[in-house]
């Protein structure tokens, strides 16, 4: 019969030894590997953090040439930092010029942001409005017409005193009466209804403030609207300096140069803190002043009221 050797006591514990240690070393690769992956995601995520940047165009009109050329020389410092070979991890940033452009925009089926610019409010709200809100959320706009309240300031500026301001509103511009409390009277008007009988039922007003409503100031009633007022001796306060020319009494109006000045404010402040502001009207602002329609109206224009302005900052 064969005779097996006998282990000795300390064979007998060192092989149960081996155990600690192998899973000890299996732990620790875990652990490196789990490090590893951990900070291979943080620089994933670094990289990928960030945005880039598109300027979309409604037209090929020198004007929007103009407006993108000095738009994409503004927001080019803002977007210089990330790393180009990642531009297609970042998120997009659209800024459309024009409603063509927000409608094309808005057709986009992505993860993006959009600045909306030289559309006006009532034309932006028509467009968003049934939107779903993560996506209305993800979009801002500065507005193309002039805010009510610098409006009804120059108003105060060509008067000399506090002036009864009176608004015509529409169904699709019925969202701005908040936007419209220093008014003294302001009138609801549907299509189809008399226009000359609403604007003689304004008899509190001294001055008219005009907002860009399709249903109002189109090309066919602008001109009777004109001279209705001029008749009872009412300044019309413009929505445009075109308008102006063709007889309103004044309006603040915004340069392209600082329209895009606020438009690379908000994306800055948007790459810098991930939010988004609301839809807002212009910040920057000049006048224009039909200086015959003022002195029909007996106004004696002050260098105040020319000079009434807000303007951009120089570009950096």
């Amino acid at each position: 019969m064969a005779i097996l050797p006998r282990r000795m006591p300390h064979q007998r514990r060192r092989a149960p030894a081996l155990a600690p240690l192998l899973v000890l070393a299996f732990m620790l690769a875990l652990s490196a590997g789990s490090v590893h992956a951990a900070q291979q995601a943080e620089r994933e995520r670094e990289e990928t953090q960030g945005y880039r940047f598109q300027i979309l165009t409604g037209d090929d009109s020198a004007v929007t040439h103009r407006i993108a050329d000095d738009l994409y020389k503004r927001l080019v410092p803002t977007f210089a930092a990330f790393r180009t070979e990642l531009a297609q991890k970042r998120r997009m940033l659209y800024v459309a010029i024009g409603p063509t452009a927000l409608r094309d925009a808005l057709s986009r089926r992505c993860d993006c942001v959009v600045i909306s610019a030289y559309t006006s409010s009532q034309v932006w709200r028509t467009l968003t409005a049934r939107l779903p809100k993560p996506r209305r959320m993800a979009m801002t706009a500065i507005y193309a017409e002039p805010a009510p309240n610098d409006q009804m300031r120059l108003a105060e500026l060509l008067y000399g005193r506090p002036v009864r301001v009176g608004v015509l509103l529409g169904p699709d511009t019925a969202f701005l009466k908040p936007a419209l409390t220093d008014a003294t009277e302001i009138q609801m008007y549907a299509p189809g209804d008399d226009l000359n009988h609403t604007l003689n039922s304004m008899t509190r007003a001294e001055t008219l403030l005009a907002l860009p409503d399709s249903d109002i100031y189109n090309a066919e009633n602008v001109r009777n609207i004109l001279l209705s007022t001029y008749r009872r001796k009412q300044g019309v306060i413009g929505f445009s300096a075109d308008m102006v020319k063709v007889g309103a009494l004044a309006t603040t109006y915004s340069e392209i140069e600082e329209i895009n000045a606020q438009v690379a404010e908000l994306a800055a402040d948007f790459v810098r803190t991930g939010e988004l502001d609301p839809p807002q009207f212009p910040r920057y602002f000049r006048t224009i002043i039909n200086e015959g329609v003022a002195s029909s109206l007996d106004l004696r224009v002050t260098d105040g009221a020319r000079n009434f302005a807000r303007r951009a900052p120089a570009p950096q």
